[in-house]
């Protein structure tokens, strides 16, 4: 499984995008909430789903969209069912730590 993955760097904050790679340039939408899923900022490098665990291992902060990326980061313990939304059916998470 691959994902594409990309490393945001600003005032020395760290942000680690991440989708699964079929949800690249799409926008989901329910209610009044909306994410787009953009080249610019999800876009980076497709690498194995594995090694993108090991990236957000590590992560300050991350922003992961999509089954196969949440379901792998539940697995590692990344994050917890209850973290995760889903808009339009489209399961996403952010962790920050400030």
């Amino acid at each position: 499984m691959k994902v594409y993955i990309k490393i945001h760097s600003r005032n020395d904050i760290e942000t680690v995008a991440c989708c699964d790679e079929h949800l690249l340039n799409q926008c989901f939408k329910e209610g009044d909430l909306k994410i787009d899923i953009t080249e610019h900022f999800f876009g980076g490098n497709l690498i194995n789903i594995l090694d993108a665990i090991e990236i957000l291992k590590t992560a300050q902060s991350f922003n992961i969209v999509g089954e196969k990326i949440i379901n792998a980061a539940i697995l590692n313990k990344l994050l917890s069912k209850d973290g995760v939304q889903k808009i339009g059916g489209v399961p996403m998470a952010m962790k920050m730590i400030m």
